[in-house]
């Protein structure tokens, strides 16, 4: 038996906040998010196809009961059950063939059966169907060995949906799964939140577009790409895609435009404290309401949240592995709740064993990248992980299912360990 070592504080330690930096805690900044948000207000009418990756407005209801009819449940013959009273085997004239479909002309009397397939209406005077397997067919009639019970191999009218009844409830990301529940209640169109407008700036005179020379001091614009592809879904509306410049001016008629024409602004870079940092500044002239500034984590500390007019603003660090992090933490919380999402939760938290001992530094809850590698004697999952999170490098990124969450007041845990670990949400 294997002895793992416990963690006593009652937490990950996202809840404890850098009191001297004036940070707040990871698990307080996701509060204040769910908080100031509140869904688009405006509703479309969407074809049923079309609903995929979009939030439902109103709840979807069934039509009629589901299946609306008794019905075959496989290929058989239909007969009424006290047919096959006394010692077997019986023989039952065959006097119907019911297709899908089809519905039969006349009822089924005591001595006789109907050929039926799947899907195929129960005629009148049947209870059973019995399975083509289990019988011996002799030229217009059927030997049966054993009996059947009452509504064996029938589906009964109402027993998937009963007329009426809530499908799909208002508020949920519409899947796969949820079309066909609602293809099968009969709708053909649903009505979704409207797509939420979400204009995205990264900032930084020294970013270079892929594709284009790369400057003397230049860096590769990995922001652009990577949070477009994360920020992406059948929801989402993109209004624009675009650098900042590291000018006050230039980025306050930039945001205040913006502003005007979507529901969430995203920057990176620019939200410290330098001098070449001119968001906050260009959304404090602009008079912004800042929720909060800075968050008690690594990677992603200088990570904001404020509103400007009616539009929410997300400001995420520049280095990637940052930006990266603080979207999966905050990010998709805020884009749940704009779009009225009020059922998913695709990257919950769980815990993890540690596949050895970890060193971390007091002070901040750390965010480490972690990939899973099978199970222990236990059942429980195990991670293995990087040494220490570098939040300029995404090297490793492609290889990482998540992060393990280590506490800010933690400085060693051993072999075995239990951790939070919260998983990616592609």
């Amino acid at each position: 038996m294997t002895v793992l070592t416990r963690i006593d504080e009652p937490g990950c330690g996202c809840g404890a906040a850098d009191h001297l930096g004036g940070l707040v805690a990871i698990d307080e900044a996701i509060a204040r998010i769910i908080q100031n948000v509140f869904e688009v207000p405006e509703t479309e009418e969407v074809a049923l196809a079309a609903a995929c990756g979009r939030v439902l407005a109103d709840s979807v209801r069934a039509l009629s009961a589901a299946p609306p009819f008794d019905n075959s449940a496989m290929d058989g013959y239909a007969l009424a059950s006290i047919s096959l009273t006394g010692a077997g085997p019986w023989r039952l004239e065959v006097t119907a063939r019911i297709a899908a479909g089809q519905v039969a002309s006349g009822s089924i009397r005591p001595g006789a059966a109907a050929q039926i397939f799947t899907g195929a209406p129960i005629p009148q005077g049947a209870d059973a169907v019995v399975m083509q397997e289990d019988v011996d067919v002799i030229d217009d009639a059927i030997i049966i060995s054993r009996k059947i019970r009452p509504r064996a191999n029938i589906r009964t009218a109402g027993e998937d949906m009963a007329a009426g009844a809530i499908v799909v409830p208002a508020g949920r990301l519409i899947t796969s799964r949820d079309i066909a529940a609602c293809a099968a209640a009969g709708a053909a169109t649903v009505r979704v939140r409207r797509r939420v407008r979400v204009a995205l700036v990264v900032t930084g005179d020294e970013v270079n577009s892929s594709g284009q020379p790369l400057t003397f001091a230049g860096i590769w614009d990995v922001n652009s790409p990577m949070l477009s592809a994360q920020i992406a879904s059948p929801g989402i509306e993109f209004v624009q895609i675009e650098a900042g410049k590291d000018d006050r001016d230039a980025l306050c008629q930039q945001l205040g435009d913006l502003a005007k024409r979507v529901d969430l602004i995203v920057t990176t870079g620019g939200i410290s404290v330098g001098e070449e940092d001119h968001v906050k500044p260009a959304l404090n002239c602009l008079g912004a309401t800042m929720v909060f500034s800075g968050v008690a984590m690594k990677p992603g500390k200088p990570v904001s949240y404020g509103r400007l007019g009616d539009a929410h603003w997300l400001g995420l660090p520049g280095n990637p592995l940052s930006a990266f992090i603080g979207w999966q933490l905050f990010g998709t919380v805020l884009l749940r709740v704009l779009a009225g999402d009020t059922t998913s939760q695709p990257n919950r938290r769980r815990h993890v064993v540690l596949s050895r001992a970890l060193d971390h530094k007091y002070g901040r809850c750390e965010l480490r990248l972690a990939e899973l590698s099978g199970f222990d004697g236990l059942g429980r999952e195990i991670a293995i992980f990087e040494d220490a999170t570098h939040s300029g490098r995404v090297a490793r990124l492609p290889a990482a299912d998540g992060v393990l969450f280590i506490p800010s007041e933690i400085e060693n845990l051993p072999e075995g360990a239990l951790v939070e670990f919260q998983p990616f949400c592609d």
